[in-house]
């Protein structure tokens, strides 16, 4: 089934300028613009210290993700990347070989997802859609696979989550409101 949907995904890829351009974009530059939006709230906020809290909690939990829960499992399994095992993939991303396995990027931006939906239900919905995209794109431009996404995902949001409980059980959250 990863081999199938890589395939589909990857077949955007090469087609024309447009589809390559966007493709790169939400891949590469979109979670640049993601990191942006999430400072945007303190700027742009009312309450500093919610939104100060927010953004502790986001960052906090896509670098537990992506550095910490991420790696460990990397460590123990190297997957290979699909431009190594297979041919004719279209690759639109420069990468290094290996660590396929889970997605980085999935598990930074599906915790900051995680952690702006605590906050702010609408906008973290549009934050998971960002995530999405950047995730996806990852897989269309041939350095990911889906089964890479879908852990990356989940251990994204599982550390915003745990996160979360940690802070209601000793009460950190209140303590700083």
């Amino acid at each position: 089934m990863d081999i199938i949907i890589f395939r589909w995904l990857n077949s955007w890829a090469g087609v024309n300028q447009f589809y390559d351009s966007a493709i790169i974009f939400r891949a590469e530059y979109l979670p640049w613009w993601v990191g942006v939006g999430i400072l945007a709230f303190y700027v742009l906020g009312r309450d500093k210290k919610r939104e100060f809290l927010m953004i502790a909690h986001t960052f906090a939990a896509a670098v537990l993700a992506r550095f910490v829960f991420a790696e460990i499992i990397r460590f123990f399994y190297d997957r290979p990347r699909p431009f190594e095992v297979l041919d004719n993939v279209y690759q639109l991303v420069q990468h290094s070989m290996g660590g396929s396995f889970p997605s980085g990027h999935a598990a930074f931006f599906f915790a900051l997802a995680t952690g702006v939906f605590f906050y702010r239900k609408w906008w973290g919905v549009l934050f998971y859609a960002a995530a999405l995209l950047v995730s996806f794109s990852r897989v269309a431009a041939g350095i990911h696979w889906t089964s890479d996404i879908l852990a990356g995902a989940a251990i994204g949001i599982f550390s915003a989550w745990l996160l979360e409980i940690f802070f209601r059980r000793f009460k950190l959250l209140e303590r700083l409101r």
